[in-house]
């Protein structure tokens, strides 16, 4: 598992340059939200800020005169050569956030980009520099890409120390942030182990579109997410807690009536997300939506999914209504986008961005073939009960779709990257979860823990990895097989590595939550090879 305690050391990273130089450049009362990068192109990516023009003209206060904003790309990090700039105008109505989806730049390229305000109440103010990097050209050779993997940070049960780690390194293409960037509860209600560490605004739960805007704006006043995003370009999908916990397409499970009707709490969630993050949707005739597909060369596509605006809402734990073919996690158009999309690929591997798991874990596994007649009779699911209902094991249907289209287009490396349960699995997804491995596996699946979200010791208050901790992974592992690896307990973020050979994720888990300098350890590492649809565990880091 690696070093733990108070006598841990940082492990070694490369020193992320350029961020020093940013911070010392940066007008903190203009720009106090950092700058941001994302949705990398192999010509083009999303560059995103916020003004503060005046004091008071902080997030969703509708105050604030408009500014001229003019951003600048650089081959250096000193802008002694500038290659690319352009201007744009922001004012109140999106919240005084900037977003530029910048063009006609090199596949591939690193480069560092600025803001400067030209004109309004804050004319003169530079931003701090970021750090951007272009996705390789369509169909090129590429032999390696790697990605921070995160997920699941909440305000209130501690630092954000997952992204000062991720900020340190110089070696990644961008992260992939897997849903819950945000948490919607209001001060005190989801706090850690010993409560909260630091206090959620505003004290309410958010419902209103200045309530989402606060939100978003404070935790992008935490200093290590801004040195994360000024350093890497973000690829980012939601979850549930971007909006309400257990969200559906007609609410929520702590949607309550007083906080008014459900579709304008989720539109006003939106909005805020679209204006706060470094995203670029895909806009049609008809719709705008998350969902979308961004390739690095011939090496992978990346498929990020919404698992979440679409769905069906949970099925009850012990009712058959999970098997209804009817049921669905991802909705029509995007069942038949992702499914086509992977089938058709031409890219050695295909990553799918994927908010909560897939791999079944079942209390136990059953084979339909031999207990249908007993679980029809009792009533209760007919592959097993589920251990989580909000996850795929909901939707049974929808997810043997996906699953079928993968193995029915003979595509042997597809992973699935996911978030959302707050702790570490390296999982072989089977075709059949009772009949593992006798029947074969479809795909693999990395799990990524919770930058600070609640996991078992934190539920139950033990400390980190009791025994608590290792018989549940043991008993998890004992009835589902084919969930080779489990950790309930440790916080984090992970590291994908992805060749020709091989797809590999490497854990890194913190110290200490609540320590905003908190060392880290890595905890393990798991691969996939090329062709393989089976995990293998590996003694060290790509």
């Amino acid at each position: 598992m690696g070093a733990t305690g108070a006598g841990a050391v940082a492990i070694g990273l490369p020193v992320a340059a350029g961020l020093t130089a940013a911070r010392a450049t940066a007008a903190p009362s203009a720009f106090r939200h950092g700058v941001a990068s994302g949705d990398p192109l192999p010509g083009g990516v999303i560059l995103w800020t916020r003004v503060t023009p005046t004091a008071d003209a902080v997030p969703g206060s509708r105050r604030g005169a408009a500014s001229a904003v003019v951003w600048e790309i650089a081959s250096d990090k000193g802008f002694g050569s500038i290659l690319a700039s352009g201007s744009t105008t922001t004012d109140a109505s999106p919240d005084h956030t900037v977003k530029v989806d910048v063009s006609g730049l090199h596949p591939a390229t690193l480069y560092w980009y600025r803001f400067r305000i030209t004109s309004g109440p804050a004319a003169g103010a530079v931003s701090p520099i970021g750090r951007t990097k272009t996705a390789p050209a369509a169909g090129a050779e590429v032999s390696k890409v790697r990605f921070g993997v995160a997920s699941c940070a909440n305000w209130e049960a501690g630092y954000f120390g997952a992204y000062r780690f991720l900020a340190a390194r110089t070696d990644l293409d961008a992260v992939v942030f897997l849903g819950d960037y945000i948490y919607e509860y209001g001060a005190g209600e989801y706090g850690g182990k010993h409560g909260s560490v630091r206090t959620h605004a505003p004290r309410h739960d958010i419902v209103s579109l200045a309530d989402y805007r606060i939100r978003h704006g404070q935790y992008k006043t935490d200093p290590d997410l801004q040195a994360a995003h000024a350093q890497h370009p973000f690829i980012a999908t939601w979850d549930d807690h971007e909006v309400a916990d257990n969200q559906w397409k007609r609410g929520a499970e702590n949607h309550e009536p007083s906080q008014g009707p459900w579709i304008p709490r989720k539109a006003h969630a939106d909005q805020a997300y679209y204006e706060w993050m470094p995203v670029r949707p895909t806009v049609t005739a008809d719709n705008r939506h998350i969902y979308r597909r961004l390739a690095y060369g011939n090496l992978l596509e990346l498929n990020m999914l919404d698992l979440r605006t679409y769905r069906d809402r949970e099925a009850a734990r012990f009712s058959p209504e999970a098997d209804d073919p009817k049921r669905t996690i991802m909705g029509r158009r995007q069942m038949e986008w992702v499914t086509g999309g992977i089938t058709t690929s031409a890219t050695r591997r295909q990553l799918i961005g994927n908010s909560v798991m897939i791999a079944p874990i079942l209390l136990p596994p059953l084979d339909p073939a031999r207990t249908k007649a007993i679980t029809s009779l009792i009533g209760v699911p007919e592959n097993g009960i589920a251990f989580n209902g909000d996850q795929w094991d909901g939707y049974v249907k929808d997810r043997q779709t996906l699953l079928d289209a993968i193995d029915h287009a003979g595509k042997k490396n597809v992973v699935f990257l996911t978030g959302d349960i707050h702790m570490s699995w390296a999982n072989d997804v089977p075709r059949s979860p009772a009949n593992y491995p006798g029947a074969g596996t479809v795909a693999t699946e990395f799990v990524v823990t919770s930058v600070t979200s609640n996991n078992l010791d934190d539920t139950v208050s033990l400390p980190e990895h009791s025994l608590v901790g290792g018989v549940a992974s043991a008993a998890l592992q004992a009835t589902n097989n084919h969930a080779r690896w489990v950790d309930t307990d440790a916080h984090g973020y992970a590291v994908l590595t992805v060749t020709s050979a091989a797809a590999q994720m490497d854990w890194y888990f913190l110290n200490d939550r609540t320590d905003p300098r908190t060392a880290q350890y890595r905890g393990q590492s798991w691969k996939v090879n090329s062709g393989s649809r089976r995990m293998t565990k590996v003694n060290g880091p790509a």
